[in-house]
């Protein structure tokens, strides 16, 4: 006579603690990066001058990884592969924002933080600051702004990639994070305004991991019905 081994299927209540765990990770994974850069935002200098230069360009090279760090926000309520449909192309739209911005806002770190606090440290203290510095600014401007229009665009594709599945859930997230991510056009992460910006990607963020954290119950039957 034999005997088959008991098996004790996962409790509802177990595995509801692991989903909440697993949507508490995703919360702190997705809010680091704006928490950290709300932060330096507060000793952020307001302004670049020989008093401030080697500081001005200290912070910029340690934030130089940090800002593309941002996309993550994105990257993981969209961290799956993409199917031949609306949502899918709009994912894969998204990714490229989000390179475009990591790209183009580490431009703006480069040439109007590191490169322009260098050149400001570095210049004779007889010679006037301004012809050094604007040519730098303008340039870092173009490519921080071009960085964080990409980003509004990555938001607008992760809210169409996402919505089909989780439907007005995803909302709250994306309106918070159009409106920090029109300040953060030339708002950088300077006191007040970039600080409360990056306070706002935060927020943003971490509803949009909370929003994704289960489907509808539309989508869910969508899924049941095509697995069935």
């Amino acid at each position: 006579m034999s005997y088959e081994p008991l098996t004790c299927p996962a409790q509802p209540t177990q595995r509801a603690y692991d989903r909440n765990v697993l949507t508490i990770r995703k919360i702190i994974l997705v809010i680091a990066a704006p928490l950290v850069l709300a932060a330096a935002g507060v000793t952020h200098p307001h302004g670049l001058s020989r008093s401030t230069a080697a500081e001005w360009t200290q912070l910029h090279i340690a934030l130089l990884p940090v800002f593309p760090l941002l996309t993550i926000g994105l990257l993981v309520p969209l961290w799956h592969r993409p199917r031949p449909d609306l949502a899918g192309i709009a994912t894969v739209t998204a990714w490229a924002g989000a390179f475009v911005y990591a790209a183009y806002y580490t431009g703006l770190d480069a040439v109007a933080g590191i490169a322009a606090g260098t050149a400001v440290e570095h210049t004779a203290e007889t010679a006037a600051l301004g012809p050094i510095k604007r040519p730098l600014y303008h340039t870092g401007e173009a490519l921080g702004q071009a960085g964080a229009y990409a980003l509004i665009g990555a938001v607008v594709a992760t809210a169409i990639a996402l919505f089909p599945k989780h439907g007005a859930r995803v909302v709250p997230g994306t309106v918070i994070l159009l409106v920090a991510g029109w300040f953060f056009v030339d708002s950088h992460i300077f006191w007040p305004r970039g600080v409360w910006t990056m306070l706002g990607f935060a927020l943003g963020f971490a509803l949009l991991a909370w929003g994704t954290a289960r489907s509808t119950p539309a989508a869910r039957d969508r899924r049941s019905v095509t697995t069935g």
